[in-house]
């Protein structure tokens, strides 16, 4: 089970089935999943990707947390560590989504920035790989603002929901990398 992370706005807290019900209240916004390959429309969906997500945590390949606003103790999110690694000391981290209300607020940096300190500095990872659909800019504009690195588009990667082909962009931050992205970071939250 991944570590509780806090920050100054927001807290991550491992994933459980307790809270499905906070999850729930705000994921079923087809906003938050149109670039994922398995959305999440109704509360039976919700729960099957909720105890995937429990399984391959159980399978330590993946580490999912919920984001939770600290102002309000609100569930708002989630993220993850996904196909961890531990002998080559690799993990991706992604599934990230935030409630679209807090889309721009600051918040996924301050997550980003607890999720690598923990990355580099507690699990000594070598690498920390961030996917996500060719369309979507926004999410690639906010991988390079933190500092990760353009490493190349694996084409018709993935079958998207709607039978469309999904090119996925990669992006890493190698632990070479880390004090450069963490400064950037700080200095954004400050």
């Amino acid at each position: 089970m991944p570590p509780t992370l806090e920050g100054r706005k927001v807290r991550l807290e491992p994933m459980t089935l307790a809270h499905i019900p906070a999850l729930e209240k705000i994921a079923f916004d087809d906003r938050i999943w149109r670039y994922m390959t398995h959305p999440v429309k109704t509360p039976a969906d919700l729960r099957a990707w909720v105890e995937a997500s429990l399984q391959k945590e159980a399978a330590g390949t993946d580490q999912p947390w919920v984001t939770v606003l600290k102002s309000t103790n609100r569930v708002i999110g989630s993220t993850r560590f996904l196909d961890f690694d531990h002998e080559h000391r690799t993990t991706e981290l992604g599934n990230t989504w935030l409630a679209p209300e807090f889309h721009g607020a600051g918040i996924n940096p301050e997550a980003k920035l607890l999720q690598l300190t923990y990355a580099f500095e507690q699990l000594n990872l070598n690498r920390v790989a961030l996917k996500t659909h060719h369309e979507n800019l926004q999410s690639q504009t906010a991988m390079k603002k933190i500092g990760a690195t353009y490493e190349g588009t694996f084409r018709n990667h993935y079958i998207m929901p709607d039978g469309s082909l999904r090119h996925s962009v990669w992006f890493s931050i190698i632990k070479e990398d880390w004090p450069q992205v963490k400064s950037r970071l700080l200095e954004r939250l400050a």
